[in-house]
């Protein structure tokens, strides 16, 4: 069986994220052999009902953010409820700047978000990375998995760029205006 074949089939059965150094022990290849069929690997998925999701080094295969709806109505879940705007806020915050700490967001923000961040840990939109090295080791928050998940993107580095989108924003109030 071809190493890209493998590889998915070891992503398929993964109950967690993986890295690929660890798909590369497991089937005795170099890293970089790993690598280059995952990235053939999300190449064909592009169209497809799947996806390699990825957030730092660990790998995961993922069902694509479109098909969400669908898969939600054939098992049964409840669609669960919209974030509020000061979620949004705070998770944009911590997705552009991680890892943040809580006074980092709320100095940002303006407004404490004590509460916004427990809801964001709560939904799994957000996780603990750690603990800042300076006075009171203030914990350091970043997206996870279900962040990617939830807003269909494959890594952190596809989300758009902070300074177009808000050169976007601020052209389109101008407009509006």
């Amino acid at each position: 069986m071809e190493p890209k074949a493998l590889i998915e089939s070891l992503l398929f059965v993964a109950d967690r994220p993986v890295t690929a150094e660890h798909l590369a022990a497991a089937l005795d290849l170099p890293v970089e052999e790993v690598e280059t069929a995952l990235q053939a690997l999300r190449g064909e998925y592009q169209d497809r009902g799947i996806r390699i999701q990825q957030k730092g080094d660990r790998l995961q295969l993922v069902s694509a953010p479109e098909a969400g709806p669908h898969i939600e109505r054939f098992l049964g879940l409840e669609i669960s409820g919209r974030l509020s705007t000061a979620a949004l806020e705070a998770l944009s915050i911590v997705a552009y700047r991680q890892p943040v700490t809580r006074a980092q967001v709320e100095a940002i923000r303006g407004v404490n978000s004590d509460s916004v961040l427990r809801t964001l840990v709560r939904r799994g939109l957000i996780e603990e990375m750690g603990r800042e090295e300076s006075v009171g080791r203030p914990i350091l928050y970043g997206t996870t998995f279900e962040f990617l998940q939830q807003f269909g993107l494959q890594s952190v580095r596809d989300l758009p760029d902070w300074q177009e989108l808000d050169r976007s924003l601020q052209e389109r109030g101008t407009e509006t205006g």
